[in-house]
Protein backbone atom coordinates (compact mmCIF):
# COMPACT_ATOMS: atom_id res chain seq x y z
CA UNK A 1 0.00 0.00 0.00
CA UNK A 2 1.12 3.15 -0.41
CA UNK A 3 2.20 5.89 2.34
CA UNK A 4 -0.91 8.05 1.58
CA UNK A 5 -3.59 5.44 2.00
CA UNK A 6 -2.12 4.06 5.58
CA UNK A 7 -2.39 8.04 6.76
CA UNK A 8 -5.91 8.28 6.13
CA UNK A 9 -6.98 4.69 7.65
CA UNK A 10 -8.91 5.58 10.47
CA UNK A 11 -7.95 4.18 14.65
CA UNK A 12 -9.26 1.28 15.25
CA UNK A 13 -12.37 1.60 16.89
CA UNK A 14 -11.72 -0.35 20.42
CA UNK A 15 -8.28 1.58 21.15
CA UNK A 16 -7.66 3.80 24.18
CA UNK A 17 -4.57 5.96 24.66
CA UNK A 18 -3.09 4.98 27.88
CA UNK A 19 -3.79 7.19 30.78
CA UNK A 20 -1.36 10.23 31.96
CA UNK A 21 1.17 9.20 34.58
CA UNK A 22 0.96 12.32 35.98
CA UNK A 23 -2.45 13.23 37.02
CA UNK A 24 -4.27 16.03 39.49
CA UNK A 25 -6.02 12.64 41.22
CA UNK A 26 -2.56 11.08 41.63
CA UNK A 27 -0.50 14.01 42.94
CA UNK A 28 -3.36 15.09 45.34
CA UNK A 29 -3.40 11.37 46.75
CA UNK A 30 0.65 11.53 46.81
CA UNK A 31 0.66 15.03 48.69
CA UNK A 32 -2.33 13.55 51.26
CA UNK A 33 -0.27 10.33 52.11
CA UNK A 34 3.18 12.84 52.58
CA UNK A 35 1.43 15.42 54.91
CA UNK A 36 0.21 12.15 57.07
CA UNK A 37 3.38 10.89 57.50
CA UNK A 38 5.06 14.21 57.97
CA UNK A 39 1.85 14.45 60.40
CA UNK A 40 2.53 11.13 62.49
CA UNK A 41 6.42 12.15 62.61
CA UNK A 42 5.39 15.57 63.88
CA UNK A 43 3.28 14.15 66.62
CA UNK A 44 5.52 11.47 67.86
CA UNK A 45 8.51 13.72 67.75
CA UNK A 46 6.21 16.14 70.22
CA UNK A 47 5.26 13.31 72.46
CA UNK A 48 8.86 11.85 73.10
CA UNK A 49 10.12 15.38 73.94
CA UNK A 50 7.00 16.31 76.09
CA UNK A 51 7.25 12.98 78.18
CA UNK A 52 11.25 12.46 77.76
CA UNK A 53 12.27 9.69 80.02
CA UNK A 54 15.31 10.40 81.98
CA UNK A 55 17.02 7.62 82.86
CA UNK A 56 19.37 7.41 86.24
CA UNK A 57 22.58 6.14 86.54
CA UNK A 58 23.12 4.71 89.20
CA UNK A 59 26.45 3.81 88.72
CA UNK A 60 27.57 7.14 88.45
CA UNK A 61 28.64 10.00 90.77
CA UNK A 62 25.80 11.73 89.65
CA UNK A 63 22.20 11.01 89.88
CA UNK A 64 19.28 13.13 87.79
CA UNK A 65 16.32 12.94 90.90
CA UNK A 66 13.68 14.52 89.36
CA UNK A 67 13.12 17.34 87.11
CA UNK A 68 9.82 19.50 85.98
CA UNK A 69 8.78 21.85 83.31
CA UNK A 70 8.28 25.33 83.93
CA UNK A 71 8.13 26.96 80.88
CA UNK A 72 8.30 25.60 77.14
CA UNK A 73 12.18 25.71 77.59
CA UNK A 74 13.23 25.87 80.92
CA UNK A 75 13.30 22.95 83.55
CA UNK A 76 14.64 22.56 86.90
CA UNK A 77 16.22 19.81 87.90
CA UNK A 78 16.90 17.85 91.44
CA UNK A 79 20.75 16.00 91.21
CA UNK A 80 22.60 14.27 93.67
CA UNK A 81 26.13 14.19 93.74
CA UNK A 82 27.82 12.02 96.17
CA UNK A 83 26.25 13.39 99.33
CA UNK A 84 24.69 16.80 98.05
CA UNK A 85 21.41 17.51 96.40
CA UNK A 86 21.09 20.42 93.76
CA UNK A 87 18.18 21.82 92.71
CA UNK A 88 19.13 23.31 89.19
CA UNK A 89 17.22 25.87 86.86
CA UNK A 90 18.16 24.88 83.32
CA UNK A 91 17.73 27.18 80.32
CA UNK A 92 19.04 26.92 76.73
CA UNK A 93 22.56 28.09 76.97
CA UNK A 94 22.89 27.97 81.23
CA UNK A 95 22.31 26.09 84.01
CA UNK A 96 22.13 27.92 87.52
CA UNK A 97 22.10 26.67 90.86
CA UNK A 98 18.90 27.21 93.03
CA UNK A 99 19.77 25.22 96.18
CA UNK A 100 21.98 22.89 98.00
CA UNK A 101 20.71 20.50 100.13
CA UNK A 102 23.65 18.22 102.57
CA UNK A 103 22.86 14.92 103.10
CA UNK A 104 24.55 14.63 106.39
CA UNK A 105 21.93 17.50 107.15
CA UNK A 106 19.02 15.72 106.90
CA UNK A 107 19.75 14.05 110.30
CA UNK A 108 19.51 16.93 112.06
CA UNK A 109 16.09 17.84 113.28
CA UNK A 110 14.14 18.94 110.74
CA UNK A 111 12.08 21.95 112.31
CA UNK A 112 14.94 24.20 112.54
CA UNK A 113 16.85 22.85 109.27
CA UNK A 114 13.66 23.69 107.29
CA UNK A 115 12.80 26.96 108.31
CA UNK A 116 16.34 28.25 107.93
CA UNK A 117 16.68 26.13 104.36
CA UNK A 118 13.22 27.61 103.14
CA UNK A 119 14.35 31.23 104.03
CA UNK A 120 17.70 30.63 101.63
CA UNK A 121 16.11 28.94 99.09
CA UNK A 122 13.81 31.75 98.99
CA UNK A 123 16.10 34.78 98.62
CA UNK A 124 18.13 32.68 96.52
CA UNK A 125 14.91 32.08 94.31
CA UNK A 126 14.21 36.19 94.49
CA UNK A 127 17.43 36.55 93.10
CA UNK A 128 17.89 34.78 90.25
CA UNK A 129 14.42 36.33 89.27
Amino acid sequence: MPFYVQAETPPQPGYLPPPSIVSTEGMLKMIAGLLLVLTIIGAIAWVLKRYAYHATNTAGTIKIIASAGVGQRERIVLVEVENTRLVLGVAPGRVNTLHCIDNASNESPKNAQSESTHSKFQKQLNQSI
